[in-house]
């Protein structure tokens, strides 16, 4: 059961369902708010939990406020991109041949196209490029870890997503993983699939998940508050 609750001029997206604690989440890249709450969870006891939380909710939504956006890209000569966590710039090449993208000098992005190739064909290329930097880098990472933590991934998939770095179907073991990862730095994609192969050991974001962050990476927690200072 999902329905939005407003307090303090807050709307908060409140979910019931089969769990025996409250979990309150703050998103980017707009601060929205999300409550999970268990199934007879009473409307005034969500209204104390929030009201309680007022601070650390205000605190969450300011800083996504404050994030830095990148204006939107034209796939143009001359403009930033990021790859790994390095900026670059983009290159623009035409040649009568299947396009392509080349690291150049760790100061260039050189894209190969056909002349007359649309803003979006463009964007289509440089895209599936980034794909392809992360499907190379991500099954050594996940074979580490399954080894390390005793556990199996049944698939990953990579797609874009507006409001998680990662995923993971617990029952399915499969996990996902957000392209915008292949534009951090490295340490980040490693951190998110820590975290969503802990869920594979549990569940929740508890204690019990904490210890096997703190077992399995234990400077996680301030490589998550670097990466959540970015706006996806």
């Amino acid at each position: 059961m999902n329905y939005q609750l407003e307090v303090n001029d807050l709307k908060i997206e409140v979910i019931k369902k089969n769990i025996k604690n409250m979990h309150l989440g703050v998103y980017p890249p707009t601060g929205r708010i999300r409550l999970a709450v268990p199934t007879k969870t009473s409307e005034d006891v969500m209204r104390l939990f929030i009201i309680s939380k007022l601070a650390w909710i205000k605190k969450n939504i300011n800083q996504f406020e404050k994030q830095e956006r990148q204006t939107p890209r034209e796939y143009v000569s001359g403009e930033s991109h990021y790859f790994k966590g390095h900026r670059y710039l983009l290159n623009i090449e035409y040649h009568n041949a299947p396009p392509k993208v080349i690291v150049r000098n760790n100061k260039y992005l050189d894209l190969y196209i056909r002349e007359g190739s649309s803003q979006i064909q463009r964007k289509t290329i440089m895209l599936n490029w980034y794909r392809n930097q992360l499907k190379a880098e991500i099954p050594s990472l996940i074979e580490k870890y399954e080894a390390i933590m005793g556990v199996e991934v049944a698939e990953w998939q990579i797609k874009q997503m507006k409001t998680k770095w990662g995923t993971c179907k617990i029952e399915a073991r499969r996990i996902w993983l957000n392209l915008e990862l292949a534009k951090k730095p490295s340490i980040y994609l490693e951190y998110v699939i820590v975290h969503e192969l802990v869920h594979l050991l549990e569940r929740h974001h508890n204690d019990r998940f904490k210890a096997y962050m703190d077992k399995f990476m234990p400077n996680w927690r301030s490589i998550r508050d670097e990466l959540n200072r970015f706006v996806i």
